[in-house]
């Protein structure tokens, strides 16, 4: 029986040869990751209730990236529950301040192909980048994870996107997600797994890759996925498994696109599904450029908005998050986080911050920005008067530098 990667991941977790679209099926979890805003302060007290402990300590990892830097009693306070929690459950795999967790995770090398794996985050399918079956789940959810260790499923049919030959230069992953979800809609996916396919997508480097799976969550797939090859080898610095699905396996839909065709794209207020081609917003003026997130401040992230910054400075604020501790203290031994600086920017924490509507640097009424996050809801990163765009961490800078939503092809050629 032929079988796609979603159901091989699937079918592994559920002890079983194969599985077919549509059956529920009770998987073995291989890890469980949660945060600080959707971890501990929401499992501990259900966890008390039940009497009951963590089933495995040792496939739990805790981040905390949401309410960093901690500048008030109730993140104060988030904070310190998460901290005594993963002491009193005897969580060893607790990451502190090092990032956002989607980040931190891989980097620790705890995602390898054929795992299967939940998130206490919407965006929990960036896994999915290194061949792992992970999906966000909600607290109720986790608790009966982190007491069981398994979890009920209904086994998803597969929608492949395609993209053959190559992309452009100044087109990045963030480019095709917002161009997939400007053409579907953000339900698209239909709850069903998404996998990314295709001489372009093999191209890609692991931290384009983890941005793909990431945003399937805005795509309305369950889960993103990425066969495992050399790249995903190389980035884990192990041998791995190889895990792919079957060449005749039976799709929901495939989708082919030339890759070669696709413009940088900027999704308009309030929706990522608002997606046109750069060029359709280029008189829009803007107040401040982020880059920031776990979509858009990657090492691979940052190196983008430096080849179009360097010799150039912003014309309006611009705001630099970098996704993690490592990814940071990277970029500034290469060099390219003194690009940034000398560009204008203000580096801040490395935490979700303004994508997570938290923090001391919230959009003020009526601000225009233009961001790399995910999401540009109504109120999401500030006031609900303010008008945030998306796109890549290219189209971020050149429109800094311009002052306006700006094709970074412009300052690349």
């Amino acid at each position: 029986m032929s079988q796609t990667l979603a159901q091989k991941l699937v079918a592994r977790a559920a002890g079983r040869g194969a599985v077919t679209p549509g059956e529920i099926v009770t998987c073995k979890v291989d890890l469980a990751m949660m945060h600080d805003s959707s971890g501990p302060r929401r499992v501990k007290p259900m966890l008390e209730h039940l009497g009951a402990k963590v089933w495995d300590p040792s496939k739990v990892v805790v981040i905390t990236d949401h309410y960093l830097p901690a500048y008030d009693d109730e993140s104060r306070t988030i904070i310190r529950i998460a901290r005594q929690w993963v002491r009193e459950a005897g969580i060893e795999r607790f990451y502190d301040a090092q990032g956002i967790c989607h980040i931190v995770l891989p980097e620790r090398g705890h995602l390898r192909p054929g795992m299967f794996a939940v998130g206490g985050d919407s965006h929990s399918p960036t896994g999915g980048a290194f061949a792992a079956y992970m999906f966000g789940i909600g607290a109720t959810e986790m608790v009966g994870v982190l007491v069981t260790g398994e979890i009920w499923l209904k086994v998803p049919h597969t929608i492949a996107m395609e993209f053959d030959g190559a992309f452009g230069d100044g087109v990045a992953a963030k480019d095709v997600m917002l161009f997939l979800i400007g053409r579907f809609g953000m339900d698209g996916g239909q709850y069903q797994a998404v996998e990314y396919r295709g001489d372009a997508i093999r191209k890609l480097s692991m931290q384009e890759r983890m941005t793909l799976c990431n945003m399937t969550a805005e795509l309305g797939g369950q889960v993103g996925l990425i066969a495992s090859d050399s790249v995903t080898r190389d980035f884990l610095k192990t041998e791995i498994e190889t895990w792919e699905g079957d060449a005749d396996a039976t799709l929901l839909a495939h989708h082919r696109f030339n890759a070669e065709e696709l413009a940088p794209q900027v999704a308009a207020p309030h929706s990522p599904a608002n997606t046109r081609p750069v060029d359709q917003y280029k008189d829009v003026s803007i107040d401040l450029a982020y880059i920031g997130a776990c979509t858009g401040a990657k090492l691979e992230d940052l190196r983008m908005a430096a080849r179009v910054l360097r010799g150039r400075k912003s014309a309006v604020k611009l705001l630099v998050a970098p996704a993690s501790v490592r990814d940071q203290q990277s970029a500034e031994r290469e060099g390219t986080l003194q690009v940034l600086l000398d560009a204008g920017a203000e580096l801040l924490a490395n935490s979700c911050g303004m994508c997570a509507g938290y923090g001391e640097h919230l959009l003020p009424d009526n601000a225009v920005a233009i961001s790399t996050t995910a999401r540009n809801f109504k109120g999401r990163m500030g006031a609900a008067s303010a008008q945030v765009y998306l796109a890549s961490p290219y189209t971020v800078a050149a429109s800094a530098v311009a002052g306006r939503v700006c094709d970074p092809r412009e300052m690349l050629a």
